[in-house]
């Protein structure tokens, strides 16, 4: 297992203050950063790897649609220019190193059209990342779908929704980002949730349910590590909260006080947690 930290806890960017951070989050027990990728210029693919291979380090991607950009857009040609951005931030998210993107690429966070999702919606979800597939075979980068809380997205909610998803995708490069935030509102339990997506879990976000220090709210860890046992899944549990004061990016994460005493404090302190919780479960 390994132990990651989404780098939006300090800035809407890979930034220098980002660097600036990479030996402590190495010091406190990190294994790895997940940082976010939005647009094609927005990182220099030969400085991330340095900074990583500097610190000890591995990194993964996030990714969101901006720029009117949507895998389910009733226009085909948005639709095109989506896919086209998925296959570029693949390359990107080789490039840098890493080997897997996780976010929710299907349409832009925040949309909420006042309607259930259509068949259509999710037909052209289904084709885009089958687009995607030999992109991601060649570049051996994983891409991991999140569903998000009914507050955020229409389209994809939950587990067992996700689940459906990646098994009518049916590429092995293609699967699911379960995060225990949004499963707290979505879920009936979240450990089930979790054994729903089973096979298909990519990655996860081991958030709090208000987005604080893991372990300091009332997400049921104890059986979330009981399923992941069952699971057998082996792979990244990160760490995302976001910043307090970033703008448009706090705005959009409806962040609107001081979750903790500072944002560090939820990476810091989340993984000391953690890793305990690691050594209970063996």
């Amino acid at each position: 297992m390994k132990l990651g930290v989404n780098t939006l806890i300090w800035s809407a960017a890979y930034d220098n203050s980002v660097e600036e951070l990479l030996p402590t989050i190495k010091e406190k027990g990190f294994d790895g950063i997940e940082f976010p990728v939005f647009r094609a210029g927005d990182v220099s693919p030969a400085r991330v790897r340095k900074a990583m291979d500097t610190n000890g380090l591995e990194c993964n991607t996030v990714g969101i649609f901006v720029d009117s950009l949507s895998a389910i857009s009733e226009d085909a040609a948005i639709r095109s220019r989506s896919i086209q951005w998925l296959k570029d931030l693949i390359a990107i998210t080789a490039e840098c190193g890493a080997n897997t993107i996780a976010g929710p690429l299907y349409c832009p966070v925040g949309y909420l059209p006042g309607r259930r999702r259509t068949a259509d919606e999710w037909s052209w979800a289904i084709e885009a990342y089958q687009q995607v597939g030999d992109t991601l075979t060649e570049h051996k980068v994983t891409l991991a779908i999140e569903p998000l809380n009914r507050f955020e997205t229409f389209f994809l909610n939950t587990a067992a929704d996700a689940a459906l998803l990646a098994e009518q995708v049916g590429h092995p490069n293609v699967g699911i980002l379960y995060d225990t935030f949004h499963a707290n509102i979505e879920e009936k339990s979240i450990a089930d949730g979790l054994l729903k997506v089973g096979k298909h879990v990519k990655l996860i976000h081991t958030c709090e349910n208000d987005r604080g220090i893991p372990g300091s709210g009332h997400v049921e860890w104890e059986s979330v590590f009981d399923a992941i046992g069952k699971i057998k899944y082996d792979g990244w549990l990160t760490i995302e909260s976001f910043g307090f004061a970033l703008g448009d990016l706090s705005a959009a994460a409806a962040i609107w006080r001081d979750i903790e005493s500072t944002p560090s404090a939820i990476a810091y302190e989340g993984v000391q947690f953690l890793r305990q919780a690691l050594t209970r479960a063996q």
